[in-house]
Order: C-alpha cells, then sequence, then structure tokens
C-alpha cells in the first residue's frame, strides 16, 4: 500500500475476499510453510532444544538422586556417604531454574525474531501485491491475521515443537539410564512415555484440529464484528444495522465457545491417559524389581531411584497435548495468513512492458485513465466512462453527490483496486504492470479513512518517510492546518496518539493524514476529502493550501487531485470533473460548470446557503473542528 493509505472496508460487509470458510481443513504442508516463513534460526534451535533437555534432565536427575539419598540415608550409613548426593541435590535443584530461564530466553527469541520476519514478509507482499488482496477483506479480520494469526504461528515454535523435541530427546535418555539399572523397568518407561507423549497428543490433536479450525475463524468473526461495532456505531445505528452487527458478535462468539467445548472431551481423554501412563510405570517398576531384589538382581536403594525416577520423567510428556493443540491452532492461523500472502500476489510483478528507469518516472510522471469504469470486485461498477490526467502543476477536483463513485475513483486512479473496464497508465505503462515502489514514487494518496497508528505524531509522519524532520514535519502540519494543535500537544512530536487516532478529533485526523502525504516526494497527490469535520472558513483555507503546494524536496511541482465535497474554492483548479448518476456529467472549469450546467449550479447554490446559515453573524453555529 503506498504511504498513508489503508483503505478499510464498511462494518456491514461481513464477508471475507480471502482465507479459508471456516470448514476448510488447511492443506497439508500449511504448518511447514508457514515455518519456514519464520525463517528460524538451526543453532538457536538446537540450543533451546539443548538447554530444555538439560533442564528437565535435572528434574529427573533430582528425583533420581533425592530417591537414592533418602533411601541409602534410611540405612543410616556414615554422613561422608551421603555428601555426594546432597552436593548434587542442590546443584540439580539450582540447575534446573536457570537452566528452564536460558531455555525459556533462547527459545522466546527464536518466536520472536520468527514473529519479526513473518510480519515483515508479510506487509512486504501486502504493499508490493495486488491491493485488492487488502481491500478485500474487513479491517478486522485484516487486524487478526496480522496480528494474532502471526503471534499463533510464532507460538508453534515455543509451545508446539520445541516441547515436542525435548520430550523426545529426553524421553530416550530417561528410558536408557533407567535400563541401565534395571532392563524391564526401561523397557517399560519406555512404553508408557509413548503411551503419554504419543496415544495422548494423539488424541488431544485429533479433537483439537476440528474445533481449531472453527474457532480461528470464530475468533476472527468476533475481532472483525466487535471493531466494526467501535468504529462505526453512529453510522450503523442510523443505518438500522446495529442490530445486525451485534447479532453476528454474538453468533461468533456462540460459535467460539461450541468450538472451545468440541475440544474439551479428547482434552479430558489425553489427560487421563497421561496419569494413566504415570501409574502404569510406577506400577511395572514395582512388578518387576521387587523380585529382582528379592533374587539379589537390584539393591533396594537402586529400587526406589527406579520407582520414583518416572514420575519426574513424565514431566516433558504433560506438556505434549497442549502442544498438540497449539499445532493445530498454529496450522489454522497459517492457513489464513497464507491465504493472504497467496492473494496478495507476487511481491515483484514483471512489467509486461519495458519499463523506463525510476529516475524518469519521478520527476515529471503522468497519470492518465482512458475509459475508466472504477468499482470495488464482485459489485456492481460505481462510476464509468472517465477520462482524465493527472501531471505535475495540475490541479484536478471531483465532486458530486454522496454515493457518486468519488472515493471509488480515487482507489482506482492511485492503483488500490483494479479498473472493472478501461486502463489507468503512469508514463504510457498500465499501473497493474508496474513495481509498486515506481507508482509510490510517482503518486500518493490519501483516503478518508486511511489508519493513524498508535505511536507518535512524527513516527506516523514518518509512515510516508522515514528520514522526515521535524522541521519538516513542522511545515506539512501547519500546511494541513495543524500548526496550533501540534504547539498545544503536551509533547509536541512525541505525543502519543490512541489505537487508530481516536484521540484525536475527525478533523485532526484528516489533516494528519494529509500531512503525511505532503512530507512525501511523490510529484502527485490524490486526497480524499480533506475538509471533512471542518466549518466552512477553515476548510476552504485548508483547500486552498492544497490548490497552491509548493515543489517537492527535489524540485518538482506538485500535481493534485482532490475528491471533495466543497465547491467554494474549486476555481483554483484547471479542471472539475462533475459526477452524477455513476457517469461524467460535466466536465471543465469551476466558471464554466457555473454557467453551463444546472446540477452544479444548484450545488454552489446550496452550499451558499448552509455555509451563511452554519456561520451567522458570530460566527461558525455548528459542531465542526476549527
Amino acid at each position: 500500500m503506498r504511504p498513508g493509505s489503508v483503505p478499510r472496508p464498511v462494518a456491514a460487509d461481513h464477508g471475507s475476499a480471502t482465507g479459508p470458510a471456516a470448514t476448510t481443513r488447511p492443506p497439508r504442508g500449511t504448518l511447514r510453510r508457514a515455518v519456514r516463513l519464520l525463517d528460524p534460526d538451526p543453532r538457536r534451535v538446537a540450543l533451546a532444544v539443548l538447554l530444555g533437555t538439560l533442564a528437565l534432565g535435572c528434574a529427573v536427575a533430582l528425583a533420581a538422586v533425592s530417591a537414592w539419598l533418602i533411601a541409602r540415608a534410611s540405612q543410616m550409613p556414615p554422613v561422608l556417604t551421603l555428601s555426594v548426593a546432597t552436593v548434587a541435590v542442590r546443584t540439580f535443584g539450582i540447575g534446573r531454574g536457570v537452566l528452564r530461564y536460558l531455555e525459556r530466553l533462547v527459545s522466546h527469541d527464536v518466536a520472536l525474531r520468527g514473529m519479526v520476519a513473518l510480519r515483515t514478509t508479510l506487509y512486504a507482499r501486502l504493499a508490493a501485491g495486488r491491493p485488492e488482496a487488502v481491500l478485500g477483506v474487513r479491517r478486522g479480520d485484516l487486524l487478526a491475521r496480522v496480528g494474532a494469526d502471526v503471534d499463533a504461528v510464532g507460538d508453534v515454535v515455543v509451545r508446539g515443537l520445541l516441547p515436542a523435541a525435548v520430550a523426545a530427546v529426553l524421553g530416550v535418555g530417561t528410558s536408557v539410564a533407567m535400563g541401565l539399572f534395571w532392563p524391564p523397568a526401561g523397557v517399560a518407561l519406555a512404553g508408557c512415555l509413548l503411551l503419554a507423549g504419543v496415544v495422548a497428543p494423539w488424541a488431544t490433536a485429533v479433537g483439537a484440529r476440528r474445533a481449531e479450525e472453527h474457532g480461528v475463524r470464530a475468533r476472527a468473526d468476533m475481532t472483525a464484528a466487535a471493531l466494526g461495532i467501535l468504529d462505526d456505531a453512529g453510522p450503523l445505528a442510523v443505518s438500522g444495522r446495529l442490530d445486525a452487527e451485534l447479532d453476528a458478535l454474538r453468533d461468533a462468539d456462540r460459535r467460539l465457545a461450541a468450538a472451545a467445548d468440541a475440544g474439551a472431551r479428547p482434552a479430558a481423554l489425553a489427560a487421563a491417559v497421561g496419569q494413566l501412563a504415570v501409574g502404569l510405570a510406577v506400577v511395572a517398576a514395582l512388578v518387576t524389581g521387587v523380585p529382582a531384589v528379592g533374587a539379589g538382581l537390584l539393591a533396594p536403594v537402586e529400587l526406589a531411584v527406579v520407582v520414583l525416577t518416572p514420575l519426574a520423567a513424565f514431566e516433558a510428556t504433560s506438556v505434549l497435548p497442549a502442544a498438540a493443540v497449539q499445532v493445530q491452532r498454529s496450522r489454522a492461523a497459517a492457513a489464513r495468513v497464507l491465504a493472504l500472502l497467496d492473494d496478495a500476489g507476487p511481491a515483484a510483478p514483471v512489467p509486461a512492458t519495458p519499463v523506463p528507469p525510476a529516475s524518469d518516472a519521478t520527476t515529471d510522471p503522468h497519470l492518465v485513465a482512458t475509459g475508466l469504469t472504477a468499482g470495488w470486485p464482485a459489485r456492481p461498477a460505481a462510476v464509468g466512462g472517465v477520462d482524465l490526467t493527472l501531471a505535475p502543476g495540475r490541479r484536478v477536483a471531483v465532486v458530486g453527490p454522496s454515493g457518486a463513485g468519488k472515493s471509488t475513483l480515487l482507489l482506482t486512479l492511485a492503483g488500490l483496486l483494479p479498473p472493472v473496464a478501461g486502463a489507468v497508465r503512469l508514463d504510457g505503462t498500465d499501473l497493474a504492470d508496474l513495481p509498486r515502489e515506481r507508482v509510490v514514487r510517482a503518486a500518493v494518496a490519501t483516503t478518508e479513512d486511511a489508519h493513524v497508528f498508535g505511536t507518535t505524531v512524527l513516527e506516523n509522519l514518518r509512515v510516508a518517510r522515514g528520514d522526515v524532520t521535524e522541521a519538516e514535519a513542522a511545515q506539512a502540519l501547519a500546511r494541513a492546518g495543524l500548526g496550533d494543535w501540534l504547539a498545544a500537544l503536551p509533547d509536541g512530536f512525541g505525543t502519543l496518539l490512541g489505537p487508530d487516532g481516536r484521540t484525536v478529533s475527525g478533523g485532526e485526523r484528516r489533516r494528519l493524514l494529509l500531512a503525511r502525504a505532503l512530507v512525501s516526494d511523490a510529484p502527485l497527490l490524490l486526497v480524499d476529502e480533506p475538509a471533512e469535520h471542518l466549518d466552512p472558513a477553515t476548510a476552504d483555507a485548508l483547500l486552498d493550501r492544497v490548490w497552491h503546494l509548493p515543489p517537492t524536496r527535489a524540485g518538482a511541482r506538485r500535481g493534485v487531485l482532490v475528491v471533495t465535497h466543497r465547491l467554494a474554492t474549486l476555481a483554483s483548479a484547471d479542471e472539475v470533473l462533475w459526477l452524477q448518476d455513476g457517469r461524467v456529467a460535466a466536465r471543465g472549469t469551476h466558471e464554466r460548470l457555473l454557467a453551463e450546467v444546472r446540477g452544479y449550479r444548484e450545488a454552489v447554490e446550496s452550499e451558499r446557503t448552509t455555509d451563511a446559515t452554519a456561520t451567522g453573524p458570530t460566527g461558525p453555529t455548528s459542531r465542526v473542528d476549527a
């Protein structure tokens, strides 16, 4: 996506253009493919397995030495005979805690690095791929995929794969060690470890697979519905869709609870199998060990070791049912993340025609729409028959009644929506055939609902250009009409904004997004409703500054296309496109449309009347941002 443009589908759109359905099982190899995208460091993984094995090995050794020490102490030998065992108990007790801490550090480092790698890959592919991959997904669902789903894929390392590897290594080692004391006990322990470490997780996985396939979708639907209600509660209430959204939220919660209940029975069975395996291992050691002691094949002290050690050995297998659940959860989450990646398409599409050098594209780019029909995928076209040219120094306004297709046209011109018909070309090459970086260097778009990040003011502006200085940011904010707002902030540029800009008003949000676009070096600027939520005087002053932008840092003149409902300042535009009934009803200068187009003239007169009523003799009376 280009800087400052993260469009959000409306809250009423329950569907998702990407991702598996709730009942679709992820294809084989899904989790392996996602784990490869985590790019785990084999050396760090091996170190984590080693530390985890040593930590649990200390627990097993602690149990064995403690059993020997207690049994031997009951025989009242000389104290020096017990000194080595006493020191060993302390060593293994301390070593278990220290090694477990180190194992957590290394394993979580592996997982967090993997999440960063996967999320970076996901962002890069979405930015460089087909925009409709993002535009076709509900905002809450998109946040769930790049957030919770990526985390779930990363969690498979710490909570799934590493515990299984540690349990396998420790199980083999403990069984061999027990076999050296008493072979039958070693064989019995190996069999019981297989029962607890293979059969129990398998039973858990069987129930968890279907539960997680339903649960991950239910969680995503719940997130999408909740965010939609929080973001658009007013419009939903006015349109009468709030009850339907609340019903959808309740349905998602019900499905999530049902999925959790479905996985509870196999989990309970797996827990019972695990405890049964522990009991069987102890009983087997007693049944075979007691006669061996009577026959002189096994010392009484060794019998205590053989019987009590399995109690610690099963600590490694006790986490495997939960690991199996995590594997299924990560697998379902991986399917959703990979579906988003696949829908985004290749990161760098191969141009169908030769592309001029990038330097030529940023000095004097021309964006040309020919016979363009714009609309959302799988929906009726919003506007058609558009011919338009935007070049450096040229100022174009797109106006018309609500629902005329203005915003959809802007998204299509920006390359964020594919044309339904016709073409949009940058310097003679279709946008779809150009690398995304090339388009972004030439044209930057900011939509009315672009995302404001929960970080500082300066970092929000640096989304467009990472090296923006505070001086440049101050100039952009002043041009966007936020100079006084910046001066009043408690920490200036370091002031933290709430998630999605909830700590700023609607007008401040629009102008912050405009300032983000202004710091970009792109010569072409496409802006959607920058004056929304402002009083008439402030809105007109802002639009006048937009029409007269200074050159970029490289000295290139700005070409500006503005989608707006304000008509008072359009005398500064070189051309005005009047959209009506899904087509360009008229085009020309502001003066020409006033003279020749009745609908346009009536809209201007209505605006003047409304402004006069809202302003009154003492200033603005409506509740808008100043």
